[in-house]
């Protein structure tokens, strides 16, 4: 097998669609016996912290309610994924839609899936 490059292992990344990388992730996973989750750090926050608004904030996927197929035209729309992407990303709720975004750029979205029949959370 011939050895991959940096960059050739770079610009396969950059071309993969979300759905590719997330299978990548699962088979790296299980083939070397790791998790990709991030460590949760236990320490207590102050509480000036704990009272503060978050400056960003993640938009997920809870249920896609009655009219699945508008939700996943408004996922594509607001994902720039193709159709097949967005489809999947519906089909696996929760799922996120978009992170680390703006407060109020979450609380628009939210109000476009509310509108278009699904549900959200902002975390």
């Amino acid at each position: 097998m011939a050895k991959l490059s940096h960059e050739d292992i770079l610009a396969y990344l950059e071309e993969a669609t979300i759905l590719e990388l997330n299978d990548l992730v699962k088979a790296i996973e299980e083939k070397f016996g790791v998790t990709a989750a991030a460590p949760v750090a236990v320490a207590a926050a102050p509480a000036e912290a704990a009272a503060a608004e978050p400056s960003s904030v993640s938009v997920i996927l809870t249920s896609f309610g009655e009219a699945k197929t508008g939700v996943i035209k408004l996922v594509k729309e607001i994902t720039g994924l193709g159709l097949v992407e967005a489809k999947g990303l519906v089909d696996k709720c929760p799922s996120p839609i978009k992170e680390n975004i703006s407060v109020e750029e979450a609380e628009e979205l939210k109000k476009k899936f509310v509108e278009a029949g699904a549900t959200v959370d902002i975390k």
